[in-house]
Order: structure tokens, then sequence, then C-alpha cells
């Protein structure tokens, strides 16, 4: 039996209802009202915690009404990664009537062979200039603590005017126990007080001291506390200079340096140093 064709009916499609639709003008609105929660968002939870690394630092007029402001006696710490300083740019800086650069500390040596190519100028050009200089070591837990206090004595030639030496402890003890930790620091800073006949200032950042450094021992010590991007000091001891922002600019310098307060005044400042 032959089937018989048959026709199919077109299909009506249904048309669009352009009154339902979304005006453009409206999904453009919405994007720009997504990309800027968005912003918003990566501020407050990425940005705005840290936000002092990135104001202008120099004057710490970028930070506004904040505890660095507060202090009478500023000052930097400089190594190589600063490059060639201009002393008498840097210079101009003690005639600043608000916020007068007086000291800088300069990275000497590391672990126990190694010297900041930069130290024996700048700490010459830093004398020369009026500044209250210092010099530190950056401490390595893997090398020998004694050998380590006696090669920066070899490097480092200090005398009356300048601060005392500092040990800077960033690294911590992954292969030591804490016991074993605690005693090459202290060799390091036995070995250098004995030498330079004054207690040396102990450099760690707040966390760092809490967790590594928190024996009673280290008390008798100065100490230079590396606490960055926050208005105000939150570790609870006591203190002599606080390292507030790795990211200022000063004169006569051209990469971003490290900026630091005194916590007292100048008068005080000098009789921290050596006789």
């Amino acid at each position: 039996m032959k089937k018989t064709k048959t026709t199919k009916k077109p299909v009506k499609r249904k048309r669009k209802n352009k009154s339902k639709e979304t005006p453009t003008w409206l999904r453009n609105l919405l994007a720009v009202g997504i990309v800027l929660a968005l912003g918003a968002a990566f501020y407050f939870l990425f940005v705005n915690p840290y936000s002092f690394r990135w104001k202008p630092c120099y004057g710490f007029k970028g930070y506004g009404v904040c505890l660095p402001c507060t202090y009478q006696v500023h000052g930097i710490d400089i190594s190589h990664y600063q490059g060639e300083v201009d002393w008498p740019s840097l210079a101009s800086s003690q005639n600043d009537p608000e916020f007068p650069l007086r000291f800088v500390f300069m990275k000497a040596t590391e672990g126990g062979d190694l010297t900041d190519d930069t130290f024996q100028h700048n700490f010459q050009r830093a004398k020369d200039y009026g500044f209250v200089r210092g010099a530190y070591h950056y401490f390595i837990p893997t090398t020998d603590a004694r050998k380590q206090a006696q090669f920066f004595i070899n490097q480092v030639n200090l005398g009356p005017g300048d601060l005392p030496p500092v040990l800077d402890v960033e690294i911590s003890p992954k292969r030591k126990n804490q016991q074993q930790f605690t005693q090459n620091i202290k060799t390091w800073l036995d070995v250098v007080e004995a030498y330079y006949g004054v207690k040396p200032i102990l450099y760690a950042s707040y966390k760092f001291k809490e967790k590594y450094l928190n024996d009673t021992i280290f008390n008798r010590y100065s100490y230079w506390i590396a606490h960055y991007y926050v208005d105000s000091v939150r570790y609870q001891g006591r203190w002599d200079f606080w390292q507030h922002t790795d990211a200022g600019t000063v004169p006569g310098i051209k990469e971003q340096v490290d900026l630091n307060v005194f916590n007292g005044n100048l008068e005080q400042l000098l009789d921290m140093t050596m006789r």
C-alpha cells in the first residue's frame, strides 16, 4: 500500500517581545556596577590593610595623622640595594623644619664572609655629613655564630659617636631547635659586646621576636622593631627604634628606602652612642 504524503504545516516562531528585553544602557550600568563592587572588595580585602606601603613617606605627609609623625627623631637604613647615595642631597634632609633625618644605619656584613660593597664608603660619608651612624650584621642561622661575630668585628670600626652594633635576625631556625638558636644569637651578642664594650641592638620584626626571641635574656638589649604598613606600634614590650616602612623616598637616594623613628629625643639618641 502506498503511503500518502502529508504536508507539514509550517511552525510559527514566537517573536520576541522587545519590550521585555533589558535595555543596553541598563546592561552597561549593571556591568559597571559589578566592576566597581569587585574593585571595592579587592581594595578593602587586599589593599587597605597595607595602604601605608604605597603612600609617599618622605616628611611623612602621606601618612596624615599617625604615630610616626609624632616622633622627634627620624632616620633611615640603607645597603647596596639603594645604589649610589648623593650624600650632599641626603644631608639637606637634616634641615627639614618638621622631620629632619638624624641617623643612618648601614648594612656591613652577612653570614661569615659577605660584606656589603657600599658599606665602607657610605659609613665614612655618613660621618662626614654629620649623621649619627650605625652598622648592622645580617645573621645566617646555618653559619657558626662566633665566626659571624668575628667577621663583623674585622670589617666594622665603630668609635665614639656611633650607635652600638646591630644584629639583624630575620631567618627562622628551620633545622635548629629553639634552644640552640637562642644560644647562637646570644653567642654573637656576647662576642661583639666584649669587643666593642657596649651592648648591641637587636633587630627583628615584632612577630619574629615574639616567636623566636622571646627569651627574657634578650630583654637586656635595645630593640629595633620592624613593623610595616601600620600607623602605630602594636608591640607591647620596650623598643628603641621603629622601622615603619620599606617604601620611603628621601633626597639623594633614587631607590625606595626604609624609614625609621627613634623612641626618644635627639639628646637621648646621642646618649645611646658609644663613648
